[in-house]
């Protein structure tokens, strides 16, 4: 009869199946004569990562594995492999080998003795380093850094660390506080919290990458700035709307831009231009959206004909009730003065509002996720 696992280590992953075997090794190292399991959560790596871990998996049964189709994104994987686990203690660490896993039996032992929610492994404190990090990565580290300081309640040394060791309870306290965007997790969670948590860090030096790819592109930056605003007014206006709505500014620009072009340069009737500048800026907008808004639950191949059908169509109907809205409140108000902006800005608001709320039921629906052993 096996032991239920007291530890469990949470991997999120994409494209590493040159770093999972390499990650269970040193698991099995430093975790000896404890009672533990790894969750790899994939999200569906084209490199095949979800194979290699079923393969170590049904030789080890302490190799779990939790496949994500149709959506990506590392707080979000790192949120659904701690809730996967019914171990009393959860780390989270990446499958690229630059956390030391050595660090983790000293990370359960302090939890175990001192009254505390979570112990972070820490670059920033005394005996933690970077490592060989270029002045660049450590320029906007700082600058990533202060910028949580604005929202964090704590003095937490290291809150970008992604190297950390909780107990069990406190995601079930805070989960449905967490906005699962970006890649900082440790921060989400922090500034989730409804009471102060009771931390510790540990130092460590950050190692260097084995294999695979870094996966700190040119998104994680709008990716971090998007999270600390779900954090500071989320609760008002769902955070990707803003970008939604930036997007669809641009889009006027875009549809002003081919009606010009081609009411006024080609001397096409203006109705032909209208209406293909409309068709040009609602593809504009969903592309944009895809890419940038919806990156987590991006469309590909076949699902981009489908995305781009319903949200054109969602749009369609947006404007008429943008022209509606705007057309009613026009002819209801007091002629002249500003009174024909307002008409406008509100017709905008209703039809913004209206296309964000469809398309994000019917374009970028959440999938759901599948999980494998």
């Amino acid at each position: 009869m096996s032991t239920a696992a007291q530890l469990a280590v949470v991997v999120p992953t994409f494209n590493e199946s040159a770093n999972v075997a390499q990650v269970v090794s040193r698991l099995e190292q430093a975790l000896a004569g404890l009672s533990w399991e790894v969750v790899f959560v994939d999200d569906d790596s084209p490199d095949g990562t979800a194979g290699v871990v079923r393969e170590l998996a049904a030789r080890d049964a302490r190799v779990r594995l939790l496949h994500r189709v149709g959506r990506r994104g590392l707080s979000g994987a790192c949120i659904e492999g701690m809730l996967a686990t019914t171990a009393p203690y959860v780390a989270v660490m990446d499958a690229d080998l630059q956390h030391d896993a050595a660090l983790l039996p000293e990370m359960l032992r302090t939890l175990r003795e001192a009254p505390l929610d979570i112990v972070v492994g820490s670059r920033h404190v005394a005996g933690g380093s970077l490592g060989v990090w270029a002045e660049d990565r450590q320029l906007a580290s700082r600058v990533a850094t202060r910028l949580s300081h604005l929202v964090l309640k704590a003095d937490l040394k290291d809150p970008m660390s992604g190297f950390f060791m909780l107990r069990r309870a406190l995601i079930d306290e805070v989960v449905r506080e967490l906005s699962g965007i970006g890649f900082k997790i440790l921060l989400d969670i922090f500034i989730s919290a409804r009471r102060p948590l009771r931390f510790k860090e540990l130092p460590y030096t950050f190692g260097v990458r084995v294999a695979g790819d870094s996966k700190l592109d040119s998104m994680v930056a709008t990716e971090y700035i998007l999270m600390l605003v779900d954090k500071t007014i989320g609760r008002y206006i769902p955070t990707r709307f803003i970008p939604f709505a930036f997007i669809g500014g641009l889009g006027v620009f875009v549809h002003m831009g081919v009606l010009w072009a081609m009411f006024r340069m080609l001397g096409t009737t203006f109705v032909l231009g209208q209406t293909a500048a409309t068709l040009v800026a609602m593809t504009f907008n969903f592309f944009l959206n895809n890419f940038f808004t919806y990156r987590d639950r991006r469309l590909r191949g076949w699902g981009l004909l489908r995305g781009w059908l319903s949200f054109t169509l969602a749009c369609s109907v947006g404007a008429v009730a943008n022209v509606g809205i705007a057309t009613y409140l026009f002819h209801a108000t007091p002629s002249g003065g500003v009174w024909w902006v307002v008409s406008a800005t509100a017709g905008i608001l209703v039809g913004a509002v209206w296309n964000y709320a469809v398309t994000a039921v019917y374009t970028w629906k959440q999938p759901t996720a599948t999980a494998l052993r």
